[in-house]
């Protein structure tokens, strides 16, 4: 691969809302040349950049090197890597996205929610490096141009289908010298399972509930359950799959987040918001899965067509006020 500059690689950001705007943010302060496309944020990146603010990292305002409204205006050449951080919801064409900024050695970064997503990305471009990453960070954008960072930050991340490349470790050299840990994996369809035990379970309860917070569903013994079971059924998905999980990881997941402040997940957020869900990815991939491999996932499935109803209910609503 050839890298345009040795101290300064290229680096695009597909997507620069809250997760984009702020990994983006630690590679221009490692020293990286960071462009992003934001659309509906345009006017005000392209005025004053991202104004982010952080207990842990310091505010800081990032200016990047170029703002576009679409990939196809990125000037200079193509970039070393193209990270893509854009919300995989239905309808959204991330090749046709993607495309056309590519070079041939352009690395393209994953830094998205769900499980078996890289398959999409990985047919469409079969000649380029794969890199698939998993944020565990608490950020949300605030206004045009503004991101909070409240806690958290690391990355996993890894080769996909498998691997480290040496190109994945300067991606986490540059990460971790912006100030946050990178943590590499040669498997990493392994720990998307892992993460989904999480989001593929509190997100969509979140919901359901009305955006409950973490503190409400784990707050008395029948939510605790609840969460524990659809837990256990994430995890025989994954050995079937070919992806063991611990068996003590329900448990440290659920502790964990009992013990950590209260807060709503990202897909509540959006449900408040009358944003699209990330539910297929984050949800459904899993119960297609589950399906394929003949894993018995009743709490699953449920949790399931009960958020394809509450989406049926809000499509409806934003049909009706838009007549």
């Amino acid at each position: 691969m050839t890298i345009h500059s040795e101290t300064k690689p290229r680096i695009l950001i597909l997507g620069a809302g809250a997760i984009g705007s702020f990994y983006g943010s630690l590679l221009d302060a490692a020293g990286a040349d960071v462009s992003v496309v934001c659309r509906s944020e345009y006017d005000a990146v392209s005025t004053g950049g991202f104004s982010i603010t952080s207990r842990k990292l310091g505010d800081r305002t990032f200016r990047p090197a170029q703002t576009l409204k679409s990939a196809s205006d990125y000037q200079g050449g193509p970039p070393d890597y193209l990270v893509v951080s854009v919300k995989v919801v239905e309808g959204t064409d991330r090749a046709a996205l993607i495309r056309p900024a590519l070079g041939p050695d352009t690395v393209i970064v994953l830094i998205e929610n769900g499980v078996e997503i890289e398959a999409e990305i990985a047919e469409a471009f079969p000649g380029h490096e794969l890199i698939s990453a998993l944020a565990f960070v608490q950020v949300a954008r605030t206004a045009p141009g503004k991101v909070a960072h409240y806690a958290y930050g690391d990355l996993t991340f890894g080769n996909y289908p498998s691997g480290i490349s040496e190109r994945t470790r300067r991606f986490a050299a540059l990460l971790e010298t912006g100030g946050i840990r990178c943590n590499l994996t040669e498997d990493v369809s392994t720990a998307r399972w892992h993460k989904c035990m999480w989001n593929g379970v509190f997100n969509p309860i979140s919901v359901l509930g009305n955006a409950l917070d973490t503190g409400h569903i784990l707050g008395g013994a029948e939510g605790d359950a609840l969460v524990r079971r659809a837990m256990q059924e994430v995890a025989a998905i994954a050995a079937a799959t070919g992806h063991p999980l611990p068996d003590e990881l329900p448990s440290q997941l659920v502790e964990g987040t009992r013990k950590a402040p209260a807060y709503k997940t990202s897909m509540a957020l959006d449900y408040e918001n009358r944003r699209p869900m990330e539910t297929e990815v984050i949800l459904g991939n899993a119960v297609r899965a589950g399906r394929r491999e003949g894993v018995a996932i009743p709490v699953l499935e449920s949790l399931y067509a009960l958020m394809k109803m509450v989406e049926r209910k809000l499509e409806s609503e934003a049909a009706s006020t838009s007549v």
